[in-house]
C-alpha cells in the first residue's frame, strides 16, 4: 500500500491549454507524468445558471508531498478562475510505477 502517490484530475478549456500547461508541469517536475482526455462533456452550474461545453480532462501523477506545490503551480497556469483539481490517494499500485513516480517528482 502507498500512500504518497496521488492521482489529480483538473480541466481545462481545450486541448491545447491543458496540453502546456501539462508539458510545465511534468518538465518542471510538479508532476511525473499527465494524461490527457480531449473532449469531455462537462455539465455543470456557474454564477447562477447551468451550463455546459466541451473541455478536455488531465489526470496527473504526483506525490502527497509534491502537491503543496503542484496545487500552486497548477493554479497559476490555469486559465479558469476557478480551477477544478482534485487529489485523489493510490492506495495501491504497481509498486515499481510508484517508485517511478516519486523519482520523476524529486526537484532537482
Amino acid at each position: 500500500m502507498n500512500e504518497e502517490t496521488l492521482l489529480v484530475c483538473s480541466t481545462f478549456p481545450d486541448t491545447e491549454t491543458a496540453r502546456w500547461i501539462a508539458r510545465q508541469l511534468v518538465t518542471e517536475k510538479f508532476a511525473a507524468c499527465a494524461n490527457i482526455v480531449p473532449a469531455v462533456e462537462s455539465i455543470y452550474r456557474w454564477q447562477g445558471k447551468v451550463e455546459d461545453g466541451e473541455e478536455t480532462f488531465v489526470f496527473f501523477k504526483t506525490t502527497a508531498a509534491r502537491y503543496p506545490a503542484f496545487q500552486e503551480k497548477l493554479k497559476s497556469l490555469h486559465p479558469y478562475d476557478v480551477p477544478e483539481i482534485i487529489a485523489l490517494k493510490i492506495s495501491d499500485g504497481l509498486p515499481e510505477y510508484l517508485k517511478w513516480v516519486d523519482r520523476n517528482t524529486k526537484p532537482n
